[in-house]
């Protein structure tokens, strides 16, 4: 059953740039009538409320601060709509053995894993309470097969997905809906470093919300995401080694 973004409040968190930005721009395209846009920084959010004047409220959140968590609850007690896209990559490249991968592991846990969680938490019951409403998580193609370039940050990935697949378990009584989000490299800032094509965040984010207005759980907004989820769904194992191989 597809979501309606026409008419809903939605909060999207980690807003002030990259898919984030992009999922508010798309979902005021979209017909929402207020988006609050998350971020550490409020100052960050400044062209999005200039974009958009009283549609786009500008909220503080960062999803590892569990005061802000309960502030953000009671400011945004209308949202219909979670999107759980704060991220953090921390550590790229380097041996198996390099110590950097578990100090960046662990940040990347609280933000991408432990964020989300808090933060689906927190507002589990404000959904509830307005209808029910629908949790969208952004998570990735490395949550499907880790990318040993970004060995640390797809496993915080995975978490996500594994997270995604329990909260559809744990809230359908409450009739909320969650989609998974599993996008290849889009073109923003933290992607810079990574060798492959990329897709604006602009049409990634329109087929975010086509993919959620059409009802699809598992949402692949990309070219390569969605070669790559056919083929993991088909022979998980066959995708595994091809991820391998790309590695070199």
């Amino acid at each position: 059953m597809g979501y309606s973004i026409k008419g809903t409040t939605a909060l999207v968190t980690g807003a002030n740039r990259g898919i984030g930005e992009a999922v508010v721009d798309a979902l005021v395209a979209a017909g929402a009538a207020k988006v609050y846009a998350g971020a550490r920084s409020v100052a960050d959010l400044a062209p999005l409320t200039a974009r958009h004047g009283g549609r786009v409220v500008a909220l503080q959140i960062d999803v590892t601060n569990p005061a802000q968590i309960e502030a953000a609850v009671s400011a945004a007690a209308d949202v219909k709509l979670l999107v759980n896209n704060a991220v953090f990559a921390g550590h790229a490249g380097g041996s198996f053995t390099d110590p950097k991968w578990i100090t960046a592991g662990r940040q990347e846990m609280d933000v991408n894993y432990f964020g989300t969680f808090a933060l689906t938490q927190a507002f589990a019951p404000v959904l509830a309470k307005n209808g029910g409403g629908a949790i969208t998580n952004i998570a990735s193609v490395a949550s499907l097969v880790n990318f040993a370039l970004l060995a640390s940050y797809s496993a915080s990935k995975a978490a996500v997905h594994s997270l995604t697949q329990a909260t559809r378990m744990m809230l359908k009584g409450q009739g909320t809906q969650v989609f998974g989000v599993y996008p290849g490299p889009i073109d923003t800032r933290m992607a810079e470093g990574i060798p492959f094509d990329k897709t604006s965040p602009a049409d990634a984010a329109k087929a975010i919300i086509a993919g959620i207005e059409a009802g699809n759980e598992e949402i692949f907004p990309d070219p390569m995401s969605q070669g790559m989820g056919a083929g993991y769904f088909a022979n998980p194992k066959e995708t595994e080694r091809q991820v391998a191989a790309m590695a070199g």
